[in-house]
């Protein structure tokens, strides 16, 4: 018998896969292969939250629209303030936010103020009320105060004609009040990514399904979903598709129709009932299929007609890990987004990590702050790329960089808090 056996074939579990792709040529492969939507469209303020901003926006007037009392307390003249001794004044009206005094305040005079009121004429200065003896309708206060204190003049937080915000900003709650402190009841975003996506296996069932012996429920396409649904895309889930190439085929030509992103979970290592690489390979183009990481070896990516194609590895947390470093920073560049850096910074970790150099490692990590207030990490229990669970009880990734090796406890690491990922 002359057939050869396959042997020594890579996997995840090697220490080093020369073929595999390093992740900083990877993201640039990517970027260099992908362009933002161009259609636009109007939304009001309250729905465009995780929205992509389409054009810089202007401040058209000044925010505040005028000089304002930052405090509950006494507006007066600055030339009334004292250095060396005790300042008695009278106090001849109120002002309320709201409700402008209009009369003009004369030396040795000042206007009670609530915060948020317009500065009367002839003051400048506010002094707290909580630093005030009051007297009838005389006021005293120590020395030591400065001229301008506890006042917020016109224009400060934005001019007209300013950029207030930016093209590509995802809208967070505080742009949202942004635009509504200049009156803008809509805005002009760009429009939703369509994002199709399926799972390949034979053993996978619908979680609606009972279970045979040999089969597993599919969770991939319900964190899929999850982290989808925060990315604010529109949603195509094509469902469970059986390991037969006329079906993955038939599920492509579908997905990519009308995607700008085609996602597959399962079918992209060396199995023989893996079909996806090939099949891609018939249908689109595969610009590369292995990386350099650890978890999530085996992730494909290339194009079907005009949508982008990701093929993620088939055990949950693989698909977890490649799709907040792979998938998701690609979405947002479609989308627009301009600052898509991940958050990182580095922390004592206090656990000893297994590693050896050649590739980037994802750990689940717990972020916490220790007895002395110090922020630390610790693995977050079994790191396989079948244990969901660790992935439930983690707060973070620590990244560990392909040249590093083993880490010992104290050690300082990077780490990714999954909240910096939204």
């Amino acid at each position: 018998m002359n057939e050869k056996i396959a042997i020594n074939q890579p996997s995840c579990g090697d220490d080093v896969d020369t073929s595999a792709l390093p992740v900083e040529e990877a993201m640039q492969r990517i970027e260099a292969t992908i362009k933002a939507v161009q259609n636009t469209e109007l939304v009001p303020i309250r729905n465009a939250l995780g929205r992509t901003l389409a054009d810089d926006v202007h401040s058209t007037m000044n925010v505040p629209r005028h000089t304002n009392s930052a405090m509950d307390g006494y507006a007066i003249a600055a030339t009334d303030l004292s250095d060396d001794k005790s300042i008695q004044v009278r106090v001849v009206a109120t002002a309320l936010a709201g409700q402008a005094y209009q009369g003009n305040i004369k030396p040795g005079e000042c206007v009670r103020i609530m915060t948020g009121a317009k500065m009367p004429h002839g003051t400048d200065t506010v002094i707290m009320q909580e630093h005030v003896a009051l007297d009838g309708d005389m006021i005293r206060f120590n020395p030591g105060h400065k001229p301008g204190q506890n006042v917020r003049q016109a224009g400060e937080d934005l001019s007209i004609g300013q950029i207030a915000i930016s093209a590509g900003k995802k809208l967070t709650p505080a742009e949202l009040g942004l635009l509504a402190s200049m009156g803008m009841a809509e805005i002009k975003v760009r429009r939703k990514l369509r994002v199709s996506f399926f799972s390949t296996g034979d053993e996978l069932r619908s979680i609606n399904e009972p279970l045979r012996e040999g089969e597993i429920y599919d969770s991939n396409r319900y964190t899929l979903h999850g982290m989808l649904s925060r990315l604010q895309v529109d949603i195509t889930d094509l469902g469970v598709i059986p390991d037969q190439p006329q079906a993955i085929r038939q599920a492509f030509l579908q997905a990519s129709s009308n995607a700008d992103v085609v996602i597959t979970t399962g079918g992209v290592s060396v199995g023989e009932a893996d079909y996806v690489k090939d099949i891609i390979t018939e249908v689109g183009q595969v610009d590369f299929w292995k990386l350099a990481i650890k978890p999530g070896r085996p992730l494909a990516f290339g194009k079907i007609n005009k949508a982008t194609f990701f093929g993620l590895p088939g055990n949950p947390v693989a698909v977890m890990v490649t799709f907040y470093q792979f998938v998701q920073p690609t979405l947002r560049r479609i989308m627009g987004q301009t600052d898509i850096s991940p958050f990182r910074f580095k922390v004592p970790c206090s656990s000893a990590l297994k590693k050896k150099s050649g590739r980037v490692e994802y750990y689940r990590g717990i972020l916490e702050t220790d007895n002395q207030g110090q922020m630390t990490v610790r693995k977050a229990g079994m790191q396989g790329s079948g244990v969901l669970s660790t992935m439930s009880k983690a707060n973070c990734f620590i990244v560990l960089p392909s040249d590093s090796n083993t880490i010992e406890p104290e050690q300082l690491v990077e780490v990714e808090p999954f909240e910096g990922l939204i």
